[in-house]
């Protein structure tokens, strides 16, 4: 991900959807490569020092921000980042002064975030960009997500991460249909991912009112469209906030609409209070720690590495010893950053760069994971999983080759065995080894990847054991780790 103003470059909890994770599997995992006498789930809890750091006041909120392509989610998360300060006049100046130099003069508060020369060429956003802001209850990370459908890969990195999020939504007439279209809007395939990595909260932006004169009337034709589309997602009506807006009118981002023509039917709160409404996350701090690697950056002294990723669980300080799976080498925790400033310590929930030294930094990469030396993750290939198949045209069989994507890891998968299909609602087995999956079933399968990764059971890290299925450039399942199998050769 990239992260503004951070000193090195990164790259790109709650229940899961209620289809999937309200089916239960009672069944024990096998002997698997990392599995040691100890399992992580009965361990003791991690001893945690409180610093400054860990007894912070604000609450870190990861908020994802999704959308179809060219919907303005740059243009909005630039904007809010302006109004908030972080972003100062005389930088402004300069993108401003720059965009219209290429003839892309709207595109100014974009360029905020898309830094590449690739991005600003194309207009698009393509990896995750990563930013800062405080509101009154929370010290926001923002994730800008790419939105073209050929960066769906980096947007499943990047806002795997997230707590909540914001879909943004095109009001102009042709573009919010476009973006909710069966056959490949953006906006049906992030509504469904985020819902799968665990996310319950949901802002609805519907940005650029604007263009369709700050209309009550299309507002509540999005509204009801996409309102039964997230209904159907798992997404509690309680927990979606419907915000009109334009980001690049100023109207209704950090204090209330001016326009007279929005302010005559909507009383509702600014786009900052929404995020400032939405409920802390919980954190689960006392099991030992998890982090998945979403970046690293080798640095110029021998031995030292500098990974960056968010803490799934337990807590991390200057001087710790972690085990990096699945290498298994030993490192020291050198330095700790969190949200650009350095720091001693950092907790579940947190996204950090954690300095390591003493390791061959040719053995560590993105998607693996930083463990407590004496409870290493899993380390497989072969592994059963609850599925929800989404709208698919082509059926899913043994043998049908898959993309795998689970937290930063992306893995060529094959589909080795099919044990049930289950009822949606009560989550009980319907059917014994059906010959082939179709739209909107649940079922248990079990599949073989092409090469080793960490990962948990849903049951013992949410965070590390939620999985979406992809195949021709689409998500055509979503699921969640049941049982982690012996691997296969």
């Amino acid at each position: 991900m990239k992260d503004r103003g951070s000193s090195i470059e990164t790259r790109g909890n709650h229940d899961g959807m209620s289809n999937v994770s309200n089916m239960s599997v009672s069944s024990n995992s096998h002997n698997v490569e990392s599995r040691i006498a100890t399992s992580r789930s009965q361990s003791k809890p991690q001893k945690i020092v409180c610093t400054g750091q860990l007894e912070d006041k604000l609450n870190q909120l990861n908020l994802a921000i999704v959308g179809h392509v060219d919907s303005g989610k740059s243009t909005l998360s630039g904007r809010l980042l302006h109004l908030l300060g972080q972003i100062s006049q005389k930088e402004m100046h300069k993108y401003e002064k720059e965009a219209k130099q290429q003839g892309k003069g709207s595109f100014a508060y974009a360029w905020a975030l898309d830094e590449s020369a690739e991005e600003r060429e194309r207009g698009i956003t393509m990896t995750v960009a990563v930013a800062y802001f405080n509101t009154k209850s929370y010290r926001v990370v923002l994730l800008d997500s790419p939105g073209h459908r050929d960066f769906v890969p980096n947007m499943i990195s990047g806002a795997t991460q997230a707590d909540a999020a914001i879909l943004v939504v095109d009001a102009s007439i042709g573009a919010f249909e476009a973006g909710i279209d069966v056959s490949g809007g953006q906006t049906r395939e992030h509504a469904q991912l985020i819902k799968s990595f665990g996310v319950d909260q949901i802002i609805i932006a519907i940005n650029k009112m604007d263009a369709v004169g700050y209309s009550k009337e299309r507002f509540d034709t999005i509204k009801n469209q996409l309102g039964t589309f997230l209904h159907a997602c798992k997404f509690k009506d309680s927990s979606v906030l419907w915000i009109p807006l334009s980001a690049m009118q100023n109207q209704n981002l950090v204090t209330s609409p001016s326009d007279a023509r929005l302010l005559s039917w909507f009383q509702g709160p600014c786009l900052l209070d929404a995020i400032d409404s939405l409920q802390p996350p919980q954190r689960d701090y006392s099991k030992p720690i998890l982090m998945p690697i979403c970046d690293l950056v080798k640095l110029p002294s021998q031995g030292q590495v500098s990974v960056c990723g968010k803490l799934e669980t337990g807590a991390l300080q200057t001087g710790d010893k972690v085990l990096v799976m699945p290498s298994r080498e030993m490192a020291t925790v050198r330095s700790l950053e969190h949200n650009s400033q350095v720091c001693n310590s950092a907790k579940a929930g947190d996204n950090v760069t954690v300095n390591l030294q003493g390791i061959d930094v040719n053995r560590v990469k993105a998607g693996d994971v930083l463990c407590h030396p004496e409870y290493p993750i899993d380390v497989t290939n072969h592994l059963e999983l609850k599925i929800l198949l989404l709208d698919i045209a082509v059926p899913i069989l043994i043998g049908s080759q898959l993309e795998f994507h689970v937290h930063h890891v992306k893995e060529a998968a094959r589909v080795v065995r099919i044990l049930s299909l289950l009822d949606p609602k009560t989550g009980k087995e319907t059917k014994k080894s059906p010959r082939c999956l179709l739209a909107k079933q649940n079922a248990i399968i079990e599949v073989v990847l092409q090469g080793m990764i960490c990962v948990e059971e849903h049951s013992k890290c949410k965070g590390l054991g939620r999985v979406s299925l992809r195949a021709s450039g689409r998500t055509i399942a979503l699921g969640l780790v049941t049982r982690v199998l012996e691997k296969k050769e």
